[in-house]
């Protein structure tokens, strides 16, 4: 069996979607598929990267495709850079597949399923989607005006026909599945690898197990991302070379890692780091990472002149044990409107580095029931800076509280989230295709 991967990011790219990908295409050819990766030129936080056309990387075939290369700043020239991801890749997809190979498509570029959908039927091959965000939904939810009126509803349509033209719809989450399901007039399968009480039922599960329907017109697996529990360690604060270089030691870190994407609210965490601006020479709030809304947030802090706030960039993968340990507490912020929608991956490193966590958002969505339900953190409804105050005060003078909820959160990445577990899932489903 050959396997196509669709993705605009593929290694060595650091962006969330990249390293699933990457960490699954690695994992398959090493186990003897047969794999090709169709991506572009570019990196997630540069536009202008020249990577190679053609390459084979740990037994993975590699094909890029030339786009535009206008970046992630503006949406009009993120745009045109979809639009000849879809043109290129779509061309490339048509000439490599064949009879019996299986197209895996994600969501980068939104739609890019529709795009799978039409090449795999044409070339007797078949589909799943890799669903990492749920459009046009989850841009309606943010406000872009764009994407509303009748335009929205032709765009969910051809959404919907490619997933119901899959094999198989590969989510990330209950609500996710839901909303999926829901979008193809409700009557749809789930099976999961975990289930609603954490216990890994992948193998023996069947279509009823997680669904009203006994006839699903679209079949869908729940498969979490992950994170790699062997990589990513618990390191203690003072073995960490970061924080000696960062001038952290002896502060109490709260830490943001990952992308500063629009599905991310961050008036609360700047709000709380306001009130926390006396206590800079005990307390700093660590930016890690980029995205969409990082230098609105970098713009922000300097208005309000927080001496306690630092930002770094993104670290180096085979360093966030470091990066990650960093932090006596994380942060995750996701907008209440996007639930269901997307679902932030760097959840799972901050499990793996061992590390208690406060969610800001709907403190009765997925994220926040897990957070609260497994006792590896605190959740804060979005707007309560107050609260975020209240509860980072409360962790920075209970040692005992944070190492009690470190030591659950690692816990729960080796039990449900590491990334085996995920892969295990992956070449089962591949095996019943």
């Amino acid at each position: 069996m050959r396997v196509i991967f669709l993705n605009r990011y593929f290694y060595p790219d650091h962006s969330a979607t990249s390293q699933m990908l990457s960490d699954l295409a690695f994992f398959l050819a090493g186990a003897g598929y047969e794999v090709c990766v169709v991506t572009s030129c570019q990196r997630y936080d540069d536009a202008a990267a020249g990577l190679l056309l053609r390459e084979r990387i740990e037994g993975v075939e590699v094909h890029r495709v030339r786009t535009t290369r206008f970046g992630r700043d503006k949406l009009a020239g993120r745009a045109l850079d979809y639009a000849t991801f879809y043109l290129a890749s779509g061309w490339r997809l048509w000439r490599i597949a064949r009879a019996g190979d299986v197209v895996v498509a994600k969501t980068d570029p939104p739609l890019i399923s529709v795009v799978a959908s039409f090449i795999a039927r044409w070339r007797g091959a078949r589909l799943i989607n890799w669903v990492q965000d749920v459009f046009p939904e989850v841009a309606e939810a943010l406000g872009v005006r764009a994407l509303s009126g009748p335009q929205a509803g032709l765009l969910r349509w051809l959404r919907n026909w490619a997933f119901r033209s899959a094999a198989v719809n590969v989510v990330l989450g209950e609500r996710m599945a839901g909303v999926v399901g829901r979008g193809n007039y409700g009557n749809y399968g789930v099976r999961s690898c975990i289930d609603t009480n954490g216990s890994d039922v992948g193998a023996n599960a069947t279509t009823q197990d997680l669904t009203p329907s006994m006839t699903p017109s679209i079949r869908i697996r729940v498969i979490p991302n992950w994170a790699d529990m062997e990589a990513i360690r618990p390191v203690a604060a003072a073995d960490n070379p970061l924080r000696r270089e960062w001038g952290l030691d002896g502060k109490f870190i709260v830490c943001y890692s990952g992308n500063m994407g629009r599905a991310h609210e961050f008036d609360t965490i700047l709000g709380a780091a306001e009130r926390l601006a006396g206590k800079a020479e005990a307390l700093v709030f660590l930016f890690i990472g980029g995205g969409a809304q990082r230098g609105l947030v970098e713009e922000e802090a300097r208005r309000r002149w927080l001496a306690n706030v630092q930002f770094r960039p993104y670290q180096d993968r085979v360093g966030l044990s470091f990066s990650l340990g960093a932090g006596d507490v994380h942060l995750v912020s996701q907008r209440p409107e996007v639930e269901g929608y997307v679902f932030p991956s760097k959840l799972y490193g901050i499990l793996a580095a061992g590390r208690p966590l406060v969610f800001i958002g709907d403190r009765e969505g997925e994220i926040g029931t897990l957070v609260e339900r497994e006792g590896i953190g605190v959740a804060v409804r979005q707007g309560d800076a107050t609260g975020l105050t209240e509860q980072l005060q409360r962790l920075a003078g209970d040692a005992v509280l944070r190492a009690a909820m470190g030591a659950r959160a690692r816990a729960l990445l080796c039990e449900r989230y590491d990334k085996r577990i995920a892969l295990k899932a992956w070449l089962e489903l591949l095996r019943e295709l």
